[in-house]
């Protein structure tokens, strides 16, 4: 980026560039397919710092601030509104919902390394201050899915073990 641009010149320029990068990231995330987004991948397993969740209620207070935050819902998207129903989900709706969490998360981490982007494009000052704007805006969102989606495991496993509790009984009559 050339270093005679004016310090809105340089701010229009990075932020168009940041829109260019998300919606990239977007469709990108729309067209992979979905066995990239399998929760037993390394990134979206659940590490020994998050403490089954703890570290996001405890620490990050993330039950006061989530619901606030906007939500993305595509066409025949996943709401965690239906979540309150819990009675009616199906193991795989379960599962389909922790892998949209899965792709979730990824886009909003490859939105968050534009970072890296700004660092390189940008004179030392500029790059670093441009590149904090897509961590902050991307990093509430990634630990809301990282939070939900080691609450839909529980709730996955629950599901499981009624389903095998039903079934032995079943057989056992």
């Amino acid at each position: 980026m050339p270093t005679n641009l004016s310090v809105w010149e340089r701010t229009a320029d990075n932020l168009l560039l940041m829109i260019f990068w998300n919606i990239l990231i977007f469709f990108m995330s729309i067209k992979i397919d979905t066995s990239f987004f399998d929760s037993s991948k390394n990134l979206y397993v659940k590490k020994s710092w998050e403490r089954d969740g703890k570290f996001y209620t405890k620490k990050l207070k993330i039950k006061k601030w989530k619901d606030i935050l906007p939500q993305h819902v595509g066409k025949n998207g996943f709401s965690k509104k239906h979540l309150d129903k819990d009675e009616g989900l199906s193991e795989e709706y379960i599962k389909q919902f922790i892998m949209e969490t899965c792709r979730a998360e990824w886009n909003h981490t490859m939105c968050a390394l534009f970072s890296f982007i700004s660092i390189l494009i940008n004179p030392i000052f500029y790059g670093m201050v441009f590149a904090i704007v897509p961590i902050i805006i991307n990093a509430p969102f990634i630990a809301i899915q990282r939070y939900n989606r080691i609450r839909l495991d529980k709730l996955l496993a629950r599901k499981k073990k009624i389903v095998c509790r039903e079934s032995y009984n079943t057989v056992k009559v």
